[in-house]
């Protein structure tokens, strides 16, 4: 998969390599900066096996051969998908590498034969939530309880 980006690859990997597992990890470090407090347990699950077949996907973006994003789709049930940690390295930021990490699971959410996604971001990230809204996100009831969300969306596939 290429993007746009001509030094864009995006790859469907494994949640546990070591680039998808670094990019967690940055990704966990910038909402503990937003969030104090934030404890990546005490939220919805998102493991490997969760996040890779047969239910989900987890996908990777490779910028000149340096992996910079990612983001997850997990089952919820035989209709919806649960994008979850949708990231994307500072320096990657504003060239729409988000908006392809976010159309690619889409697209997977739709082989699956899932009718919608849904996901949760907080009122820390407003670039999250400009990204999720511009792709046809719209707010739902809190469908989850986690305590480092403040918007609940959904979109229909």
């Amino acid at each position: 998969m290429t993007g746009r980006d001509s030094g864009l690859r995006l790859a469907l990997e494994a949640a546990d390599t070591d680039a998808s597992c670094a990019l967690q990890r940055a990704f966990f470090a910038e909402i503990a900066e937003r969030y104090p407090g934030f404890d990546p347990d005490l939220g919805p699950s998102a493991d490997p096996s969760e996040l890779g077949p047969p239910g989900g996907a987890w996908v990777v973006a490779y910028l000149d051969g340096r992996p910079v994003g990612c983001g997850g789709l997990k089952g919820v049930d035989g209709e919806t998908g649960e994008i979850r940690r949708v990231f994307l390295d500072s320096r990657a930021r504003g060239r729409g590498i988000g908006q392809q990490v976010l159309r690619e699971l889409e697209r997977h959410a739709r082989r699956l034969g899932y009718r919608r996604v849904r996901l949760t971001t907080g009122d820390r990230q407003p670039e999250a939530l400009g990204l999720f809204r511009s792709a046809g996100y719209g707010e739902v009831a809190d469908f989850n309880g986690y305590p480092f969300a403040h918007c609940w969306l959904e979109k229909a596939l």
